[in-house]
């Protein structure tokens, strides 16, 4: 056998070595994820709340408790985080909001939020209609691929 047959045997053992170890790293996650969702779920809470800011920020900037900060992982602490400033009642608290909904929270307006623990997993307006929120401008790549998808016909002409 030639040298290169050789490396490049290793290299695909390698590669499918490191599919094998990715799917059931991502299985593991599947089901801590799966759990904490039921565990959300069971511990829901409505409460009636008053919106008064919200930004992605790290969660060292955010003004959380210092108990929640620690118990964080480290590669976490670099990252944005979706945080809501709402006053519940007489307190103002910072809460976490689902990356789900945070583009749906309206800022300055009182909501009935649904909440487990300091995340905020749902929203309904309280009071008024809740405003659309508008679409984002599409990039000219995105434009361009769906120009070509409806050419071939991938997706239906408007």
């Amino acid at each position: 056998m030639a040298t290169w047959q050789i490396v490049l045997i290793i290299i695909l053992v390698i590669l499918i070595a490191a599919v094998v170890a990715l799917t059931i790293f991502g299985r593991k996650m599947q089901k801590k994820q799966a759990e904490q969702d039921e565990m959300m779920q069971a511990n829901k809470q409505t409460v009636s709340m008053l919106i008064i800011d919200k930004k992605r920020m790290r969660i060292n900037e955010s003004g959380l408790p210092q108990i929640v900060m620690d118990q964080v992982p480290k590669l976490m602490r670099r990252s944005k985080l979706p945080i809501v400033k709402a006053k519940v009642g007489p307190q103002v608290m910072s809460l976490i909001a689902d990356e789900k909904i945070f583009d749906d929270i309206p800022v300055k307006k009182e909501v009935k939020a649904v909440v487990s623990g300091i995340y905020i997993i749902g929203v309904k307006s309280l009071r008024g209609k809740s405003e659309a929120v508008p679409q984002k401008k599409k990039s000219r790549f995105k434009q361009f691929v769906e120009k070509v998808q409806e050419k071939a016909g991938a997706k239906p002409v408007k």
